[in-house]
């Protein structure tokens, strides 16, 4: 049973409704993004989605959550359902007001009025957003939910019917906006194999059980985004978005088109990410999945770390940290740069440690260097290993200077750009990262003929 919760100082809209009434297609239309995955498919949805908002100057938060299944939670034996079951309890406890979704096409439901029952113990104000009203003509059918007791708006999330509405129904039971500014936020994806431990690492970290964990592989389905602040060492206030993702099979062993959606937001989320956090299982090392995804990252130039979980369980064989680690180098000879860490999302080993190495990256990314130094380092470098040669034409260095930061970019002036090959751009790469502390951090070289012709990314 929900009991009334105290008023939250936060300004949430939480969605909820029985499943498949279209709770996922208002939340993207909200969010002006396809970030849910709508399908046909009950249970889709499972953990709470949350994307900020902004309508008329007001700023909120918006979830969306799974299906609501109206059961004993304790009693129930199907375990994905009893979570997503509680992950929609804990999304109303925190939201100031919630959209109910109702399908206007099939009427009133049984379920519908539970959830309705649901909600009035909550204490929370609710709008009734009676979906899939295509048409004018459907808005006279909005009389069947008035035994729901809220007001009741029409609405066609798809087509983009009624959403003002909607929201001028919700808003004005948001509490007054916060005078701290919006902090921007660096977003930190968690990938992995399936039953890795991303979402027990995250909860781990943020100390609340914000991401359903089961054993059932493909448990996680949507990109999960939670909002993570760190005070780190210096006393400053760093904000994250911690980003967990579906676990990242072989492309043959996905199967349903559910699981290959999510396959493929994983891969989005790589791309959008400022840091790539890969989580691998102690006992079974890199495999070919381990070292798909750091590949990738590192092809759409992403700062990454490399998390060892379940260590307790390994350090109960014997195995020590530095002989694992030179072994994993060994294997992963392409990602020397890459900062490893062994922990436990179940005990907590070293869960802090991994993000104080996660801050640290993220802080290598925003590097200023200054550009005398880093001419003298490239001089050095150039004249302790010898330029490639074409033909009697070999690769001068002129000058050097930094053109971006997230991540660093630097521009070589040269003769000819065309000159260099990837073996001298690897070198230049290292030799340029040990210099500057730029561990985890991909490293843009860009290259300009002294003439005024600019070479494309890379070698």
């Amino acid at each position: 049973m929900m009991k009334k919760s105290a008023q939250p100082s936060e300004r949430i809209v939480a969605i909820v409704g029985r499943p498949n009434v279209g709770k996922s297609a208002l939340f993207n239309r909200l969010v002006r993004r396809r970030l849910a995955i709508v399908h046909s498919e009950e249970g889709v949805t499972r953990d709470r989605l949350m994307a900020s908002v902004e309508w008329l100057g007001q700023r909120f938060e918006v979830v969306d959550t799974g299906g609501l299944a109206l059961m004993d939670r304790a009693q129930s034996s199907d375990e994905i359902v009893r979570a997503t079951t509680e992950q929609v309890h804990a999304a109303i406890a925190d939201a100031a007001v919630v959209i109910q979704v109702v399908d206007i096409t099939g009427g009133c439901q049984p379920m519908d009025v539970e959830v309705a029952r649901l909600l009035r113990k909550s204490g929370r104000p609710v709008v009734v957003a009676a979906n899939k009203a295509d048409t004018p003509d459907w808005d006279d059918k909005t009389g069947d939910f008035a035994r729901l007791g809220y007001p009741v708006r029409p609405i066609a999330a798809i087509h983009n019917r009624g959403i003002e509405g909607l929201l001028e129904a919700v808003l004005p039971h948001l509490p007054p906006p916060a005078d701290d500014p919006d902090h921007p936020r660096l977003k930190v994806a968690v990938v992995g194999r399936p039953n890795v431990g991303k979402s027990s690492y995250i909860n781990r970290l943020t100390g609340s059980d914000r991401v359903i964990v089961t054993d059932v592989p493909g448990t996680t389905r949507d990109r999960i985004s939670v909002p993570f602040s760190l005070k780190a060492a210096d006393g400053a206030v760093r904000h994250y978005t911690l980003v967990d993702t579906a676990g990242m099979r072989k492309q043959f062993r996905v199967r349903d088109s559910v699981e290959k959606f999510s396959f493929f937001r994983a891969e989005q989320t790589i791309a959008e990410a400022d840091i790539v956090v890969v989580l691998m299982d102690a006992a079974a090392g890199p495999g070919k999945q381990e070292k798909k995804i750091l590949a990738l990252a590192r092809e759409r130039q992403k700062a990454c770390v490399l998390l060892i979980n379940k260590w307790d369980l390994a350090r109960g064989t014997g195995v020590k940290e530095a002989d694992y680690e030179a072994s994993l180098r060994k294997e992963l000879f392409f990602l020397s740069d890459i900062p490893v860490v062994f922990v436990s999302a179940l005990s907590g080993h070293h869960i802090r440690r991994s993000f104080e190495i996660i801050d640290a990256v993220a802080a290598r990314l925003m590097t200023v260097i200054p550009t005398g130094v880093l001419n003298r380092v490239l001089h050095d470098a150039f004249q302790k290993t010898q330029p490639p040669f074409s033909g009697r034409r070999q690769l001068k260095f002129y000058y050097a200077t930094q053109t971006g930061q997230n991540p660093p970019r630097i521009t070589l002036f040269v003769n000819e750009p065309r000159l260099n090959n990837p073996t001298y751009q690897a070198y230049l790469t290292t030799r340029l990262r040990d210099a500057f502390d730029l561990a985890g951090v991909p490293l843009i070289l860009r290259y300009r003929s002294s003439h005024g012709q600019r070479r494309p990314d890379g070698p």
